[in-house]
C-alpha cells in the first residue's frame, strides 16, 4: 500500500446548518446558507476540489481507494467525525465552488468527492452540528489510500 494523500479544507459553520440530508454531505465556497441546504455542514471553504493536487485527484479515480472525509469542530468542545467512502473513475474533482460525499454510486460532473459513504450528514454527531449551526470553524481532512 502506497503512503495517503491528504488535502486539508478549512470553512465555518453557520446558523442555517442542519445536516439532515440521508444521502450527501456538502461544503461549499459560498459564503452563505439557505434552509433548503440541509446537507451542507461548512461556508467559506478556502478551497475546492480544483485546487488539489493532481495526484490527489487522480487517487481518488481509483474504484479501490479508501478515501476517509475527517471533520472537526471546535467549538466549546472539539467534535470529530470520520465518514468513509471510496474513489470512482467517474470522479472529476475540478468543482471550483463546492465538494460533495455521496453514499450512492452516483457521480456528477464536477464536485463528487467520494461515493458509497459509511455516512452523511444527517448521521453526524448532533452536537458537532450544533456547533455548527453557532458558526464554528470546521476543517476537513481527506485522505485517500489506495
Amino acid at each position: 500500500m502506497s503512503d495517503p494523500l491528504v488535502e486539508v479544507v478549512h470553512a465555518r459553520g453557520h446558523e442555517n446548518v442542519t445536516a439532515t440530508h440521508e444521502s450527501t454531505i456538502e461544503l461549499t465556497t459560498d459564503d452563505w446558507l439557505t434552509p433548503a441546504g440541509d446537507c451542507i455542514v461548512g461556508v467559506d471553504a478556502d478551497r475546492t476540489p480544483r485546487e488539489f493536487a493532481a495526484a490527489f485527484r487522480t487517487a481518488c479515480q481509483d474504484p479501490a481507494a479508501t478515501i476517509e472525509a475527517t471533520i472537526t469542530v471546535e467549538g466549546d468542545d472539539t467534535h470529530t467525525e470520520t465518514i468513509v467512502g471510496r474513489g470512482d473513475p467517474d470522479l472529476a474533482l475540478v468543482d471550483d465552488r463546492s465538494m460533495v460525499g455521496r453514499t450512492s454510486e452516483y457521480t456528477d460532473d464536477e464536485r463528487t468527492l467520494f461515493v458509497g459513504a459509511d455516512a452523511a450528514a444527517a448521521d453526524l454527531d448532533r452536537e458537532l452540528v450544533a456547533a455548527l449551526a453557532d458558526g464554528a470553524e470546521v476543517r476537513l481532512r481527506l485522505e485517500v489510500t489506495e
